[in-house]
């Protein structure tokens, strides 16, 4: 830390003393090998009254003086030549040093010093270490004026915040990795706190397999799960659909054939129930993707009068199995969701807005949870969110801003193409490769990064590495980081708990960081687990209920009154939208306006001409 006079040829700020009469030599090293990437410091175990302490510690900054620069280095490894320990005489030891960029102070007296990743002027031999001051230490982390959050402190040094440039995290996608246990979801509940705070005009939507998040941003979260989902049948693709009614298993290309051909007549009955089942050509044709409204029982019929036809005589079998998948899948109480609503109408401008929360009421986070829910349905909602998530930021020009964050995220984007959900697979990839340019964004948590698809991982630029103890997941990690920070990586199997090594653009440098420690009410889980206490004997368990959940079958309820009128000018999201037309009405919103490109003439179908 202290600098030889006569050694040094002069740097332009003094070193940091504690006491001008110590010895210089006290903590000093000297560089005796280098190369393109990484030195060797040759320096003592012991300090000048021969006590043996941590001046040099693996994962700590050093700084090497090179007069007008000094180059900034990570020990990561440290050693003694010789294996061997003298206890009554000084240890020379080699402190091996991976070159990370260099530290350069301002023009102007007084002005801070700057870093530069990269390396002009390569230490010499005999060059002088030393332990790296601290305004070098914040001139590394430095983010240059970009908007930035604080989310934690660095492990080196308590005292430096560890910052983030939240708008290119957010623009260029981000991934969250760790094994079980580590704090991942505490810290994605940190950044989420974080984020919102600093950026208002954002929703955010999560996909939440273990129903955790919810309880910890109850400011901020509305909870959606199967109970409450309203998410219609007729807003979802063919090839979504047909994986609700194969149940996940391989689709019959006959039976999809069919629902194609037939799908569109239905949505045509739907808007013109005097035309019959004549299907217009044109530009304004409705297509089995199209986002419209018809019946279940028109889609039946339509094929009972196909069955019906005398050409359709080898085709009956294939129309019968169709049938029946569909009526099964309308009957079954885990698809309620799409199926529950007894008179068919288009709510798409309500469903969106309840979900992507426009407006956002003060509540811009929907929490989606799908604890319990089989893995068809999962599986093709998850497709249908991620893809209206898109088409919402893309068709609003960019002024709607999403984040799509996915928990476990290897459930829904796998590696190996032969798992999972196809149409999942390439929403998700539809916005890691071009949701940036529109304004939405994509948050990957996962515990296995081995297990996820390279493609979604390549387009994260922004990563915060957790402790990893698999070989695999450290080297899918490894081979994300860039060369100069590489050594860094050998710290993942041993982090402590809420520790993370953070690169990319939304850090200046390779940064180990300490999250910032949330209150208990606030760390995902917690709420749920103090609720639950464990059963001792059995006693108090109610497995009367236990069953009723396993079975799902939903209790009778009181008749509703579907035939109620509304008034035709409320779009959803309007807290009166089901009200009648003469009730008063309550003033949406400012944010809720054309400006999305929300109005119901212009989003999923035509304007139909009088």
């Amino acid at each position: 830390m202290f600098v030889e006079r006569e050694a040094s040829v002069g740097e332009p700020t003094s070193q940091e003393r504690r006491n001008i009469q110590q010895n210089d030599k006290r903590i000093l090293g000297n560089v005796v090998q280098c190369d393109g990437a990484r030195a060797t410091i040759s320096a003592h175990a012991e300090d000048a009254e021969g006590t043996v302490t941590g001046l040099w510690t693996v994962g700590r900054m050093i700084s090497i003086n090179l007069g007008s620069t000094r180059t900034v280095g990570l020990v990561y490894a440290i050693g003694k030549s010789d294996r061997a320990w003298n206890p009554d005489g000084q240890n020379l030891i080699e402190v091996s040093v991976e070159l990370v960029g260099e530290v350069r102070d301002g023009v102007e007296p007084g002005a801070k010093p700057v870093f530069d990743r990269g390396i002009t002027t390569y230490p010499h031999i005999g060059a002088i270490a030393h332990r790296i001051r601290t305004r070098d230490l914040q001139a590394v982390y430095d983010l240059a004026g970009r908007h930035s959050v604080t989310i934690g402190t660095l492990s080196q040094d308590e005292s430096i915040d560890a910052n983030i440039a939240i708008d290119d995290t957010l623009a260029r996608h981000f991934a969250i990795v760790g094994t079980t246990g580590v704090g991942k979801s505490t810290a994605v509940s940190l950044l989420l706190r974080k984020t919102i705070a600093s950026r208002p005009d954002l929703r955010v939507l999560i996909l939440d397999p273990h129903n955790e998040f919810a309880a910890s941003l109850p400011e901020y979260c509305v909870k959606v799960d199967s109970k409450t989902l309203d998410l219609p049948f007729w807003m979802f693709r063919l090839e979504e659909f047909a994986e609700v009614l194969f149940r996940g298993r391989e689709t019959v290309p006959e039976e999809v054939d069919v629902l194609r051909d037939l799908i569109p007549a239905a949505k045509n009955l739907y808007r013109n129930p005097s035309s019959g089942t004549y299907i217009r050509r044109g530009s304004d044709a409705l297509t089995a993707d199209t986002p419209v409204p018809y019946r279940i029982a028109d889609l039946i019929k339509q094929i009972d009068e196909r069955m019906g036809m005398l050409e359709a005589k080898n085709d009956r079998p294939t129309l019968k199995s169709l049938k029946t998948r569909i009526e099964s899948a309308a009957a079954d109480p885990r698809y309620r969701f799409m199926f529950n609503s007894r008179l068919i109408e288009d709510t798409i401008h309500e469903t969106i807005g309840n979900i992507f929360r426009v407006p956002n009421h003060g509540r811009p986070v929907t929490c989606f949870e799908m604890a319990g829910m089989p893995s068809e349905v999962v599986n093709s909602v998850c497709s249908v969110l991620a893809r209206l998530a898109f088409d919402l930021a893309l068709w609003s020009e960019g002024r709607l801003k999403l984040l799509l964050l996915c928990e476990e995220a290897h459930r829904y984007m796998p590696a190996d193409p032969r798992l999972g959900f196809a149409p999942t697979r390439h929403a998700l990839s539809r916005i890691a490769k071009e949701g940036r340019k529109y304004g939405c964004y994509l948050g990957v948590v996962t515990q296995r990064p081995g297990e996820l698809d390279p493609t979604i991982l390549s387009q994260c630029s922004t990563f915060f590495a957790m402790r990893l103890a698999n070989e695999q997941d450290q080297a899918i990690i490894r081979s994300a980081i860039a060369d100069s920070s590489a050594s860094t990586l050998a710290f993942l199997s041993s982090m402590g708990q809420r520790e993370a090594i953070a690169f990319g653009e939304g850090v200046a440098t390779t940064m180990r960081l300490k999250f910032e420690k949330l209150p208990q009410e606030f760390i995902p889980g917690t709420a749920k687990g103090e609720q639950i206490e464990p059963s001792v004997d059995g006693n108090d368990v109610d497995l009367a209920m236990i069953v009723e959940r396993l079975r799902n079958v939903p209790k009778p309820q009181q008749s509703m009154a579907f035939a109620e009128t509304v008034d035709s000018s409320r779009q959803a999201g309007d807290p009166d939208y089901k009200k009648p037309a003469n009730s008063p009405r309550v003033q949406p919103d400012d944010d809720f306006d054309t400006r999305y490109g929300l109005k119901p003439s212009t989003f999923g179908m035509r304007q139909l001409n009088d």
